[in-house]
């Protein structure tokens, strides 16, 4: 049942060739089998998932429509599940067992889907290699000695190797593209204010994204057909009408021009992941799709800028932790300031406290101007374009990372290296467009994503783009020795 798809399943479930609870017991076995080699998961919920299962087999037996009834999905730990421990993969949140549901996953559940458990990540969502965990490395299913990619690699770890049928993650710098390019999945991050942030404990909250990350872009669409939407809860929710993400993917892409940006394809970029895109580019030519060369001029600007943005809107929204309502607090402090200073510098990882001080210097008086206001002009450059992009392409394409899955410790002394792995996903966020990544092939053995960009509020036209190469391709049905032995 591992490869089959959302839509395979629905069909499956309707027609009672298999239930949902006998479907969420063959996934629990699984991660039971599995996960111990991986750490993809931190909280593995067998009794409320067989209760949902339960549940939805007699919603199923109701008459209900929904595809995702009884489907058994995961969810990044991020993400407030009533009753169920959320941590963000931090000793800051090691009891934390929310009393609400976040929008995402109260959308999941109330079109009958069952929660399998919560996916590890780098905690806070700062990373780009799942190492940042308090809980533990994630390991790439496709070789246990490579990074998942971060910040949602326990998610894409878990869908590659067939330990759930789809997950949630959230996308701040390339946290869904780049693991779900290292692990050979699909992976979309919508337009900034297409799904509620409400209940997702914050990031840099003017650029996390929630979004699916499947085996294929149609289940990524059914996915986004159930999270995605206004919601009251959330400020930042746009009131732009959602479409019906299922119902163009089958249309045909003669006539799509795409756009190739200069800058993706220079220095740094690997030889062998370039032919990848590359090649994956002429199938789209063969679709009928006509190719033109365009430049993103400030795209070298996105890294610096984004690590100025980014922490400085984590050290505000992290400074909510401070040992007094929720979360860790240190044993025995002496006054409080002491349990101020000991409860976060015990509580937060290395790369979080680095990021929280770089965020608190640009934030400071005298540097704000200097730093965070001039990232945000740089923001506005790259904004632009891309907006001017769009006026002569309907996609924009390249690679997701410069390189495939890299070593478990290889880049955790160099943080620059580690941070050069994002060139590519940053611009986007910043941008606030949609973008997603898709399995194209392989290069020394790992897998290599495809990364469709496209203008705002265009995820139908990016699943459209995606669903047809995958017609057309076998990339995205492969899997990984691990999950094929299971």
């Amino acid at each position: 049942m591992v490869d089959q798809s959302i839509a395979s399943l629905a069909k499956k479930l309707r027609a009672k060739e298999i239930s949902s609870v006998e479907l969420t017991q063959d996934y629990l076995a699984r991660i039971k089998q599995l996960d111990g080699q991986l750490n993809s998961y931190i909280t593995v919920t067998d009794e409320i998932a067989l209760a949902q299962a339960e549940a939805a087999d007699k919603l199923i037996a109701s008459g209900s429509t929904s595809t995702l009834a009884g489907i058994p999905i995961a969810h990044k730990d991020l993400f407030c599940t009533d009753g169920i421990l959320t941590t963000c993969a931090s000793k800051m949140l090691h009891n934390f067992v929310p009393p609400y549901e976040s929008t995402v996953t109260g959308r999941m559940l109330a079109s009958g889907a069952v929660t399998l458990g919560k996916t590890n990540m780098d905690e806070f969502a700062m990373g780009s290699s799942n190492e940042n965990s308090h809980y533990g490395a994630v390991k790439n299913p496709w070789n246990l000695d490579k990074v998942p990619g971060g910040s949602s690699g326990g998610s894409a770890a878990a869908v590659a190797a067939g330990l759930c049928v789809a997950a949630t993650g959230t996308d701040t710098g390339g946290s869904i593209r780049q693991p779900a390019s290292f692990c050979g999945i699909s992976g979309l991050k919508p337009t900034y204010g297409r799904v509620s942030r409400f209940g997702m404990i914050a990031y840099a909250s003017s650029l996390d994204q929630a979004g699916p990350m499947a085996r294929s872009a149609e289940d990524c669409a059914h996915i986004l057909q159930s999270i995605a939407g206004f919601d009251a809860s959330d400020s930042t929710c746009s009131e732009v009408a959602t479409e019906d993400y299922t119902a163009n993917l089958e249309a045909p892409l003669e006539g799509l021009t795409i756009g190739l940006p200069k800058e993706y394809f220079g220095d740094g970029l690997n030889n062998d992941v370039a032919t990848v895109i590359q090649d994956a580019v002429k199938e789209f030519e063969k679709l009928g799709a006509k190719v033109k060369e365009i430049s993103l001029p400030n795209l070298n600007l996105s890294i610096p800028s984004y690590y100025v943005i980014a922490p400085s809107e984590a050290s505000s929204n992290l400074s909510r932790f401070d040992g007094v309502r929720y979360g860790y607090r240190c044993e025995d402090p002496k006054d409080l300031m002491d349990m101020y200073k000991r409860s976060r510098g015990e509580g937060f990882g290395k790369e979080v406290q680095k990021r929280i001080m770089v965020g608190t210097y640009a934030l400071s008086e005298g540097y704000y101007d200097a730093y965070y206001l001039k990232a945000q002009r740089i923001r506005r450059l790259i904004k632009e374009d891309f907006v001017k992009a769009f006026d002569e392409v309907d996609v924009i394409m390249g690679p997701v990372a410069p390189t495939t899955a890299f070593g478990i410790g290889a880049k955790t002394d160099d943080p620059i290296a580690m941070y050069l792995e994002d060139i590519y996903t940053l611009s986007i966020n910043l941008a606030g467009i949609p973008a997603m990544s898709i399995p194209a092939g392989f290069a020394e053995g790992m897998p290599v994503g495809l990364q469709i960009m496209g203008n705002y509020f265009a995820e139908a036209k990016l699943l459209n783009v995606a669903h047809k190469f995958q017609q057309a391709t076998d990339w995205h049905t492969k899997n990984p020795s691990l999950a094929e032995g299971a």
